[in-house]
């Protein structure tokens, strides 16, 4: 069964990955309790906006051994394949190698042990240099293949320097490991004259950093072909959104057209009186006729999809996926009864009134229509939280302390902790969970823990792999 990764991504958002398979049916759910201390819910978090705006998704073809060559297999008989296929696994493993360097990168600039840090970013160094030469052996000769390979080589290069003098820039300087960062800073003199020498780019482009990055996110794009599949979104239930909105405008005028009858019939002719009154009416028509238009709606769009996305290969243009996604804000009545007996299980300082979001999505695999070689696809999507954060209140309290008759104080800051509930259902297969507590304050997240289940829930630890 394909694992499912949850970690920190930036410092105010988290990420959950998976891959699926040929004909996979597969719902996930994702439940956060969000203490009602911080100030969010329904009536300060739009559902729709927060997820155009901070749920952002990746869908591609995926192949095992993120961080291995996979080009030496790929192409090692290039003269039997098409250029079709050259170009798939070359922008297969260029994507891959991007996306590998990235997430290892964010990772680095999590750690704050500076011995761990500067080993790690050598470890780093060191398979990239591997990757890179490995990756250039395989150039080809024929010319019309060798433009695609000449694309993806100079994206790598330029990423891959970026990459590293982003992180030795924000990296805490010390004289104890001058010697990994000139070996840093020598492999990124290399790529530079390496790109030079092959003439990659213009010198205009190389003086303008407008140029330049422009250059390279086309060329990021362009590997991206046939690799990251096509996403096609569509909003669901706009006719049902119509038929209320209509519905609770009829029935608000049906009250309005009752009120005015009685107020005509209070009145004797067309007085003042009778104009007042139905200036009154009138104002409270407009006052209420949209919270009744919206919690009719929301009523009625309780535990329905929100958007249904389907996944389409972007060079045959055959759908690989569908999906349908929700995203809500439900009530504690609704819950399933395990993830109600998960979050009983809690300690009993932590059982606080909680808001609950809800984000469940699910996926259907075809069972055919995929690139010839590749019967997996890999999803990644990133939560922010800085929604919620900008709802949080700063650090005010302070701490004090007597040493010796001497009274200092340490100024604290205020902490909130979210509790995320992951269940898991493929097929008919029984549902799967795991809890995660987050803590974290305004300006970053503190720390994601794993926490236990109760007995009567299980969570096998084939499907979870956080590290």
């Amino acid at each position: 069964m394909s694992k499912i990764r949850i970690k920190q991504e930036e410092s105010l958002s988290i990420k959950f990955s998976h891959q699926m398979e040929k004909g996979d049916n597969r719902q996930l759910d994702l439940y956060f309790f969000l203490p009602k201390e911080m100030g969010i819910g329904s009536r300060t978090l739009d559902e729709e906006e927060y997820y155009f705006s901070s749920i952002v998704g990746r869908r591609s073809y995926y192949s095992e051994g993120l961080h291995l060559p996979l080009v030496q297999g790929r192409f090692a008989s290039l003269n039997r394949r098409t250029i079709e296929e050259f170009r798939l696994y070359l922008n297969l493993f260029a994507y891959q190698f991007a996306v590998a360097v990235e997430n290892d990168v964010k990772e680095l600039k999590q750690i704050t042990d500076v011995t761990h840090f500067y080993f790690a970013l050598d470890e780093l160094r060191e398979q990239v240099v591997q990757l890179l030469k490995k990756f250039r052996r395989n150039e080809p000769e024929d010319p019309k293949w060798k433009s695609y390979f000449e694309n993806a080589d100079n994206y790598l290069s330029w990423f891959c320097e970026q990459q590293l003098l982003k992180v030795l820039a924000h990296a805490t300087r010390t004289s104890d490991f001058n010697d990994i960062q000139e070996r840093v800073l020598t492999l990124c003199r290399n790529e530079c004259a390496y790109r030079d020498e092959h003439k990659y780019n213009s010198v205009q482009t190389k003086q303008d950093p407008n140029r330049i990055s422009n250059k390279m996110l086309l060329l990021r794009r362009l590997i991206q072909q046939g690799v990251v599949l096509k996403e096609e979104l569509k909003p669901l239930g706009i006719g049902l959104k119509k038929f209320t909105t209509g519905l609770a405008t009829a029935l608000v005028m049906l009250v309005v057209s009752a009120l005015i009858i009685q107020a005509q019939g209070a009145f004797s002719g067309f007085t003042i009186a009778l104009v007042l009154t139905l200036a009154v009416i009138y104002g409270f028509r407009e006052i209420f006729k949209d919270d009744v238009r919206n919690a009719m709606w929301r009523y009625v769009q309780r535990g329905r999809p929100r958007w249904s996305r389907i996944l389409r290969d972007t060079t045959s243009q055959a759908i690989i996926a569908k999906q349908l996604v929700w995203l809500e804000f439900m009530r504690q009545q609704d819950l399933p009864d395990k993830v109600s007996d998960i979050l009983k299980h809690r300690h009993s300082q932590n059982k606080v009134d909680a808001e609950i979001l809800h984000y469940k999505i699910a996926t259907k695999v075809n069972h055919s229509e995929f690139q010839a070689g590749y019967s997996t696809i890999q999803e990644q999507v990133n939560f922010s939280l800085v929604p919620f954060a900008r709802y949080l209140e700063r650090g005010k309290a302070k701490i004090y302390k007597e040493v010796e008759g001497k009274i200092s104080h340490e100024s604290v800051e205020r902490r909130y902790q979210v509790n995320l509930i992951l269940v898991l259902r493929e097929g008919r297969e029984a549902p799967q969970y795991i809890r995660y507590k987050i803590t974290m304050n305004r300006s970053a997240i503190i720390e994601i823990t794993q926490s236990e289940l109760p007995d009567s829930v299980n969570a096998p630890e084939s499907i979870i792999d956080d590290e």
